[in-house]
């Protein structure tokens, strides 16, 4: 068993994500021989994997851009030893898409509307709403063609241009607060309390791969959870441990879990 087998027998890869770490490695390979090379954009799980094969197989000149600090889609940047990983160097532009009648519209109508003009969801990352439009990062290429053809979003006329190095793109999400007291920060522990479900139904879920810690697949229901993890509960959604308090008098502890609304 290779190295690369290894690394998805351990990850519990399925048929595509083994194809993906495949791509991963030949890019790998191809930058040890002295090219860079930068994937497309890729789902928070292809990003964690990546990251996580790249300190696997030893590998120092990798780097995950997604335009602005924060993103949640990013590409994959793979560096020769003689080349300093930079932000500078990825084929990405920001695109502000705007128009004076753009606040009814939502991220899936931004979306929407540039996958319409025939790119590959890959090809596009982070779409960030603000006032008077949306912030939208591309691949360089398809960032010139929705800056040249995407005109309309529905019934509303957009104008689209390549932001500037000065502009500052910033997420705005929404969570809930969820407060709650544990027995422990075993994972069925905080996933009961974040989707109100028994500890039971919880270790249900977790057994049955239904849960992802910083986008790894968790079948284990004593892991430890530390602060700053991110959960993904199939079916209830995405949170985050954000604080870990003092323990009670009955040594239950206390922690405040944000959830994405």
């Amino acid at each position: 068993m290779n190295l690369r087998e290894r690394f998805c027998a351990a990850e519990q890869c399925d048929g595509d994500e083994k194809l993906f770490i495949s791509h991963v490695g030949d890019m790998i390979e191809a930058a040890e021989r002295g090219s860079q090379r930068f994937s497309a954009f890729l789902t928070e799980r292809e990003s964690g994997l990546a990251e996580r094969f790249c300190a696997y197989s030893g590998f120092h000149g990798f780097m995950l851009w997604g335009g602005y600090d924060g993103a949640q889609r990013v590409m994959a940047g793979f560096f020769p030893d003689y080349a300093e990983p930079s932000a500078d160097e990825f084929p990405l532009e920001r695109v502000f898409i705007g128009g004076r009648m753009t606040g009814s519209l939502s991220h899936r109508d931004y979306l929407g509307s540039v996958l319409a003009l025939g790119l590959e969801r890959s090809m596009t990352g982070d779409i960030v709403i603000t006032d008077g439009g949306a912030y939208a990062v591309m691949t360089d290429t398809a960032a010139q063609l929705c800056v040249n053809e995407l005109s309309k979003i529905g019934r509303t006329g957009v104008r689209c241009r390549i932001c500037g190095d000065d502009e500052v793109i910033e997420r705005h999400d929404e969570f809930e607060s969820i407060s709650a007291t544990v027995a422990s920060l075993r994972l069925d522990c905080v996933v009961s309390a974040a989707s109100r479900l028994s500890r039971e139904k919880a270790a249900q879920l977790i057994r049955s791969g239904m849960v992802s810690v910083r986008h790894v697949c968790v079948n284990d229901i004593s892991h430890t959870l530390a602060e700053g993890d991110v959960l993904s509960i199939r079916g209830h959604g995405r949170y985050i441990l954000r604080k870990i308090g003092d323990k009670t008098k009955k040594d239950r502890v206390h922690i405040l879990i944000d959830r994405y609304v």
